[in-house]
């Protein structure tokens, strides 16, 4: 199992009419309004003029100006709760929205303005009825219309976000921001060949939109379209080297494995998304707490793959040291896996419904020593709730394999393996580094009781079965180049795929022909419940891993259900995280340092039947004892980079690297 790409949000989109009237007016001193309240005209429209020109402070001083002379002046009442919302101040923007609308209540404009401050403070609910007001006052309003199409994606009405979208384009067929929002409902739909459509037509409208061209190839890799992959690739590259807002962190991972590069897309996002804010929460308070408390923030609390790793350690997180909390982001949806998580923590608090900044007070509110952000920038994160700095430690761990080039997250939970001494440059976070693997395993997964027959899984009975369940868009030209050549050199073997996209499995079965491949060898496995999915991977024979962004959760799902595992070892953190896994399960031999030597790894062992089992066994044998299984063992290590973190801020000192090992948990590297 695969957490899904994060997806940048739709944009919310204000209609400033009423700055861009009488542009050209002389430029008045501010006593003169005082003195010649018939001058206010000409003064506003100096404020305006400011105002489209970016240099807000000097436009507000102008329109409080005005309003001192003339408190109900509307137009200025309203662009200040503008500049307020520039500002990220959507809350005092709101308010001032209520004060312009008292003044004129029947303003679509400004009933829309307010709703995209509510969007910003994630409340939804209340931002789409404000659309509807705008809507309802003027019927052709396409920023409100694109605006409502936003909002009813946030809050999972797709569909009907799909109508507003297409409403709003259809005024104004040339709006870059519908066009980019209606690519992102249909993205939530899955319905990846419109999205494409939609993200190359605001590419020829807005070359440089901000993140268009980056979630254009990620699209396309979703779909295994990789017709203009070389030129796609290169483009974004160019632009995330120039340090330009051009890709989502997390689609990146699978475009390059270079920890500078990811490295720089992050911090373009941060500083467009979700800066540091410029007075923290937390202000330098030492907590004295009994128990060290540790927070969870994450979404995925449920059928994903990140409680699926982490059930056990919350369960057995040590409970005379740590209070353990968990935070949800996300919807409620019953499950047995969510029941399970949520009733593990000491305290669980849905803060799903509250903004960035109500669920940042919350965490200030509790006192929490440590915050661990479990999502950094994959789907529904939320990065402004630590941008706030509630919590004096704040970490990145596990659903985020990557830097999130953000100053206010202090470490990231590492090992030697997948994060070696010579890459921490590129992190901006300080490493910890544990002794065996960065990840968590549950050691009560439950497998189906035996395999079900190999031709119940649409399987040939004989031959040997390459197994490759990564998401497809982890799935590049050149790693489908070896995989080819293997069955090729492996008579009667066949590549056992994901499926459930037909787009995807047409792509990948013209690809395979285009390669000289019988598009028949290649076989797609629906998708499953976990437990029979675990069991399925016992049918197959060797797992074959992608690069630069590894199997993370799928990878150790495999090597759980016995099925042994090869990967090609990068630099970055997702391009390492199978090699941590196959040191951890003592199959280092798995571990290959180019795609040649993967190819050369992958070749003999399937013709080697012996050596295929012998590899079983061992997975079999070690499973009960290595480390990576080791739930408490990992909750000891993990428990004491906790305590590490926390005495060094008790003590005042600043965050640091430092590594552990079996015998000697934690050293300081100061």
């Amino acid at each position: 199992m695969e957490t899904p790409g994060g997806l940048p949000p739709g944009v919310f989109s204000y209609d400033l009419r009423p700055i861009r009237v009488q542009r050209a007016a002389k430029k008045l001193r501010l006593d003169e309004i005082m003195r010649k309240p018939n001058q206010l005209a000409l003064a506003f429209a100096q404020a305006a003029a400011l105002h489209e020109a970016g240099r807000i402070a000097e436009a507000e001083q102008v329109y409080r100006q005005i309003l001192k002379a003339q408190p109900r002046h509307f137009e200025s009442q309203f662009l200040l709760g503008v500049i307020q919302a520039q500002r990220g101040r959507h809350a005092e923007a709101v308010r001032q929205f209520d004060v312009a609308l008292k003044l004129n209540p029947n303003s679509a404009t400004v009933h829309n303005s307010r709703g995209v401050s509510l969007g910003k403070l994630k409340r939804v609910s209340e931002a789409l009825a404000s659309f509807d007001l705008a809507i309802a006052l003027r019927g052709d309003h396409a920023e409100a219309h694109s605006n409502r199409a936003n909002a009813l994606r946030e809050l999972d009405r797709s569909e009907e976000a799909l109508v507003s979208a297409n409403r709003a384009i259809s005024l104004k067929p040339d709006y870059a921001d519908a066009l980019n929002n209606r690519a992102n409902v249909l993205l939530r739909l899955k319905r990846y060949e419109e999205a494409i459509a939609d993200l190359e037509r605001l590419l020829r409208l807005s070359p440089d939109f901000p993140y268009a061209k980056g979630m254009l190839l990620h699209t396309k890799m979703q779909l295994c379209d990789w017709r203009s992959f070389d030129h796609d690739l290169a483009s974004v590259l160019a632009d995330v080297r120039a340090g330009k807002p051009v890709s989502p962190p997390f689609a990146l991972l699978a475009e390059s494995g270079l920890a500078r590069d990811q490295l720089r897309c992050a911090q373009a996002w941060v500083r467009e998304k979700c800066p540091p804010a410029p007075a923290p929460l937390y202000k330098g308070e030492k907590y004295r707490h009994d128990r060290i408390r540790v927070a969870y923030v994450s979404a995925d609390f449920g059928e994903h793959p990140t409680s699926y790793l982490l059930a056990g350690l919350i369960e057995h997180h040590d409970r005379s040291r740590f209070e353990i909390v968990g935070v949800s982001l996300g919807a409620a949806t019953a499950s047995e896996m969510r029941t399970r998580v949520t009733g593990a923590f000491d305290r669980f608090v849905d803060a799903g419904r509250q903004d960035d900044r109500e669920a940042a007070g919350l965490l200030r509110h509790l006192e929490i020593d440590i915050a661990v952000d479990l999502m950094g920038f994959t789907h529904e994160s939320r990065p402004g709730i630590l941008a706030l700095r509630p919590a004096p430690i704040q970490v990145n761990y596990l659903g985020f394999p990557a830097t999130t080039g953000a100053t206010y997250m202090d470490y990231i939970i590492a090992d030697r393996i997948v994060l070696p001494a010579e890459y921490e440059g590129h992190y901006s976070e300080k490493i910890v580094c544990l002794p065996d693997s960065f990840q968590a395993n549950d050691s009560k997964r439950t497998i189906g009781e035996s395999p079900r027959s190999r031709m119940g899984a649409g399987l040939p009975e004989s031959g040997f079965v390459f197994c490759a369940f990564s998401n497809s868009y982890k799935i590049t030209p050149a790693m489908f180049d070896v995989w080819m050549r293997l069955l090729r050199d492996v008579e009667g073997s066949l590549l056992w795929l994901l499926g459930g996209s037909a787009t995807v499995e047409s792509n990948l079965r013209r690809e395979a022909q285009a390669r000289g491949m019988a598009s028949d060898r290649l076989i797609f496995a629906p998708r499953l419940g976990y437990a029979e999915y675990l069991r399925r991977y016992r049918l197959a024979d060797l797992f074959l891993d992608t690069t630069p962004f590894n199997a993370g959760a799928t990878a150790s799902d495999a090597l759980w259900a016995g099925l042994p595992l090869i990967t090609c070892s990068g630099e970055a953190f997702a391009a390492r995280m199978a090699a941590s896994l196959l040191h951890a399960v003592g199959l280092p031999q798995l571990v290959a340092s180019s795609l040649e030597d993967y190819e050369r790894i992958a070749l003999a062992l399937a013709r080697d039947r012996a050596a295929i089992d012998a590899l079983k066994a061992t997975l079999a044998q070690n499973r009960a004892t290595c480390a990576l299984f080791d739930t408490a063992r990992f909750r000891r290590h993990l428990e004491g980079a906790y305590q590490k973190m926390w005495e060094r801020h008790q003590a005042g000192h600043p965050p640091a690297s430092f590594a552990g090992s079996a015998d000697k948990p934690f050293t300081a590297s100061e």
